[in-house]
């Protein structure tokens, strides 16, 4: 539901120079927003443009142990796929990212993100990676997607052992709908007295299906995913529901009232997004509800901006924190 439109600003913040070089060279195709009309579609070029590499390609000549696991889902839901990964000869319980792919709830999977999960994260700070495999909407509306990643958070906890993985040492994260999925699947693992993460790792999260923020006015036609291509997102994960008053906070985070109780966030987003209002707002809401929040505004920044421009210098700078946080987060955890 977008509301009443609010006046547009004369023009949004400017991009990072180095990042607006990378997103100009893409040329418009890369700002051409998906709507109902060209979804399938886009959806389809998608799935051509981002293939699911196979485990021995992830395995990487031996340096990670690899493996997918069909786990059981949620009541009445099918199997969940989990792609499990480590860099290979590692002892011990080791911390876990349990990570949620991006794609506007409606693309991406869970393999094309463990290459990126292992060089960063993996090696440098001793972990063990689950990448999950949810369903995408339309096809799957909510709350199916978001059970498919309790589901698997409840099975990887309570087989660790099996995993060699720590239950007391899990961090759930995502990127873009997948950092709003690990919002939402915070605040339901709260509510439900499931596993207990030690934190949420959200980048430039999807929290919000009401599309009203400044900055989703601001950023229209300008961000590589603007407000229609959001709205169309949402309307194909929420169907009927989409924009009713009623809407449970476990499927639009932005909807919560009560944020405490959660693990502490790390939260990123751009000046120069579509939803940084919405995740600096998410983060001033973990404050004010007494919790812990380490928020980024990277200035200049687009959304998947790293993605695009993975060597500019803020996309270093942005995985540096990233890092820093987490080795923090295990570390706490650890001293406990």
């Amino acid at each position: 539901m977008t509301g009443t439109p609010r006046p547009v600003p004369a023009s949004p913040p400017p991009f990072d120079p180095e990042l607006g070089a990378a997103l100009g060279a893409l040329g418009e195709v890369a700002r051409e927003p998906y709507t109902p009309e060209n979804l399938v579609a886009r959806q389809e070029l998608d799935a051509a443009a981002r293939p699911r590499p196979t485990v021995e390609r992830l395995r990487a000549d031996g340096r990670f142990e690899v493996a997918e696991l069909r786990v059981p889902g949620g009541p009445g839901g099918p199997e969940v796929t989990l792609v499990s990964a480590r860099p290979a000869g590692t002892e011990g319980p080791l911390p876990l990212l349990y990570y949620l792919h991006g794609g506007g709830m409606i693309m991406g999977n869970a393999w094309s993100v463990v290459p990126q999960l292992l060089r960063t994260w993996a090696v440098t700070l001793g972990l063990a990676v689950i990448s999950v495999e949810y369903r995408l909407a339309p096809r799957t509306r909510y709350p199916g997607p978001l059970e498919d990643c309790y589901a698997g958070l409840v099975w990887a906890a309570g087989n660790a052992a099996a995993l060699g993985v720590d239950p007391d040492r899990i961090v759930i994260g995502g990127k873009s709908a997948g950092g709003g999925l690990a919002a939402a699947l915070a605040l339901l693992t709260r509510d439900r007295g499931g596993p207990a993460p030690i934190g949420q790792l959200l980048l430039s999260p999807m929290l919000d299906d009401r599309g009203d923020t400044f900055s989703s006015h601001q950023m229209a036609g300008v961000d590589t995913w603007d407000r229609s291509s959001n709205a169309t997102a949402w309307q194909a994960l929420l169907g009927d529901r989409y924009g009713t008053a009623d809407l449970p906070p476990h499927a639009a985070p932005a909807r919560a009232t009560d944020l405490s109780g959660l693990p502490p966030a790390y939260v990123e987003v751009g000046s120069a997004e579509t939803f940084r209002d919405e995740g600096v707002a998410y983060a001033d809401a973990i404050w004010r509800s007494g919790g812990q929040a380490e928020l980024h505004v990277w200035p200049g920044a687009f959304h998947g901006f790293d993605t695009v421009a993975p060597d500019a210098a803020l996309s270093r700078d942005a995985r540096a924190a990233r890092t820093r946080w987490l080795r923090r987060v295990l570390s706490a955890a650890e001293r406990r």
